[in-house]
Parts: structure tokens; sequence; C-alpha cells
């Protein structure tokens, strides 16, 4: 039991790794066009078309200025919520980011784990 308890200790405090992700602007769309992650990823978006996009958000929080055939930009996701962004060049151009958070991690005392444990 003892065992289960320290596995459970560490299990708690390893540290959630942030992910990089990657959408593709193509065919005069984003692919895929909606992309969930959890906070504190990064996003890169490519485009393959050979016209110019934007990643343009919504309400102003990001825009990537515009992306020529080959050219990347990245953004990283700090809040939850959901991020709906569209191309300034062809605003029929739509997609949306759901960022979710992680589950809060209970605070629970050694003490207190050592109970439930028995």
């Amino acid at each position: 039991m003892r065992h289960l308890a320290a596995l459970l200790v560490i299990a708690l405090a390893v540290p959630v790794v942030a992910a990089d992700h990657q959408i593709d602007i193509q065919d005069f769309n984003y692919d895929p066009a909606a992309k969930t992650i959890s906070v504190g990823d990064t996003i890169t978006w490519t485009n393959i078309d050979m016209v110019d996009h934007s990643v343009t958000h919504d309400s102003g929080d990001f825009d990537s200025g515009l992306l020529s055939h080959g050219e990347s930009w990245s953004y990283t996701f700090n809040e939850a919520g959901e991020f709906d962004y569209y191309c300034t060049v062809h605003p029929a151009m739509t997609a949306v980011v759901i960022v979710e958070s992680d589950a809060p991690i209970n605070n629970t005392s050694w003490g207190e784990l050592k109970r439930q444990l028995r």
C-alpha cells in the first residue's frame, strides 16, 4: 500500500508538458478547421497555398499578418476559451481553436492521502 501511495504522489508531481500542434492552410481552408488543445500549447500555421493568407482572431488577440506560400507563424494559447479566427484576405475562411484548461490538481496533504489509502 505504501508503494501505491508513493506512486500516486509522484504521478501528481509530474508536470504537464505543453504540446506543439500544426494547422495547414491549403485550398482556401484551415486544416483542421477546429482544433482542441490545452492551455500552454502552441499552434503553428503553415501556408501551403500559392496565395497569401492570415490567421486573425475575431477580437484581435492575435494576428499573423499576411503569410506567403511556405511561410509559418506560431501562437501559444495561455488561457482557456474558444478562439474563432479568419483570413483577412478571404473572410469566408474561418476556423476555431478550443483551448481547455487541465483539471486542477487536488492539493490533498500527504497525511490525508495516507488516510484515504488505508
